[in-house]
This record gives structure tokens, C-alpha cells and sequence, in this order.
């Protein structure tokens, strides 16, 4: 069943996402894909070449010029730019406080919805992002709405950080969830079929063995 099976995990910022995603990849021997990663690599690629990121129509001009490639291996998952290793560029606070306006412009998330779709292929794979199960996959065989309160998302976000200030994280993150929200194309939304699962006071692990218990669930 694995072979073919596609895990779809969307949620909100801080919410664990990411070490969930690549977790639970790693117990079932899947591929993992951080959509999320590509919408910061874009982003990354535009402000390099000081591409106005909040102008909407040159962001669709320049919108299908990079090359954006992702590796799928939950242990070491890699992201690249015009054959470029930008893992570590994309973390930036720069980028980070970019990559909401990219991610609204249509043009943007229709390139990379076809490389999102592309990478997923036949399936044997678990997807993060923000509207996996409602846009980009919405025949996942198992849909995770992943969320946490807003303290322990900027708890979280904050350690990832190297203990950033716990109001402003907070603040980012909620910003973010506004945004995300309310945007006209792909809104972060809850997709019909998903199970909300709470991550606000469970472990990691626990929050990996609910998800693979999903997966059991739905064996045939």
C-alpha cells in the first residue's frame, strides 16, 4: 500500500509540520516533500535578483525563470536553485518576512503546483504544506490538518531560531496565519476528508505514531 500511498500535511506555522512529515516519512519508508521550501526558494531567487517582491505583476513575470529542484529523502531532504544548494538561504529572516506576498501571486503557486504534483508522481510520499490535501493532492488517502496554540508554535519557531523573542515570533507567526487565511488563491484551510490533530501538548513522537496510525487505518 505504501508504494503508491500520498500523506497529506497541512497546518500552521510552528505547528511541527516538517519534523512530522519527515518522521512519519522515516517509519514508513516514504519520500518527503516541503512545498513550503519551495515557496522560499522562489522567494529567495526573486530578492537576489531584487525583484520587487510586492509587486504582484513582476512577480509573475519572473515567476517561471528559475529552476527549483527538491530532493525527497525524509533524512536529508535538500532544496536548489538553478543547481544551487540553498537550504540554509531560505531560513533567512529576509525571506521569511517575504515569502507570504510571493506565496499569494497566482502565477507563483501555479508554477510550482506543477512541480509540487511532478515530485509527487505516483505517490510513496508524504507533502507539507499549507493546502496539500485541498489543492495540490486532494486524493491523499490520508489528510492531517496539523495546528498548535499560538505559545507553543512560538516556543517552537523561537528554539528553531536560536532563541528569537518569544512576542515577536508570535506576532510573525499570527501575521502569517492572516495571510495564509485570507489570500483568494489556495487559502490555508482544513481539506474535507482531513483529521485535525492538535500537536499543542504532545511529543513528536506522539504526534508520529497518531499520524502512522492513520495510515493503518486505512489499509484495505
Amino acid at each position: 500500500m505504501t508504494s503508491s500511498l500520498v500523506i497529506a500535511v497541512d497546518g500552521t506555522s510552528g505547528s511541527g509540520k516538517s519534523s512530522t512529515s519527515r518522521g512519519v516519512a522515516g517509519r514508513l519508508g516514504l519520500r518527503y516533500l516541503d512545498t513550503g521550501a519551495m515557496f522560499r526558494a522562489m522567494t529567495w531567487w526573486l530578492l537576489s535578483e531584487g525583484v520587487d517582491v510586492h509587486d504582484a505583476e513582476a512577480v509573475s513575470a519572473a515567476a517561471n525563470r528559475p529552476r527549483i529542484e527538491s530532493g525527497t529523502d525524509p533524512l536529508a531532504p535538500t532544496i536548489t536553485v538553478d543547481g544551487v544548494d540553498v537550504s540554509v538561504e531560505i531560513r533567512s529572516a529576509e525571506v521569511n518576512a517575504a515569502v507570504s506576498p510571493v506565496s499569494a501571486v497566482p502565477a507563483v503557486r501555479t508554477r510550482l503546483l506543477e512541480l509540487q504534483r511532478e515530485a509527487i508522481g505516483d505517490g510513496g510520499i508524504v507533502v507539507e504544506g499549507r493546502d496539500i490535501g485541498s489543492v495540490v493532492w486532494p486524493q491523499a488517502e490520508v489528510k492531517v490538518y496539523l495546528s498548535a496554540d499560538p505559545d507553543a508554535r512560538a516556543e517552537r519557531r523561537a528554539a528553531e531560531e536560536g532563541g528569537a523573542d518569544l512576542a515577536r515570533t508570535q506576532q510573525s507567526l499570527l501575521e502569517r496565519d492572516r495571510i495564509d487565511s485570507g489570500r483568494a488563491t489556495a487559502p490555508l484551510t482544513m481539506a474535507d476528508g482531513a483529521v485535525h490533530v492538535d500537536s499543542t501538548h504532545l511529543t513528536l513522537d506522539e504526534v508520529i505514531e497518531t499520524i502512522v496510525g492513520l495510515v493503518g487505518s486505512t489499509a484495505p
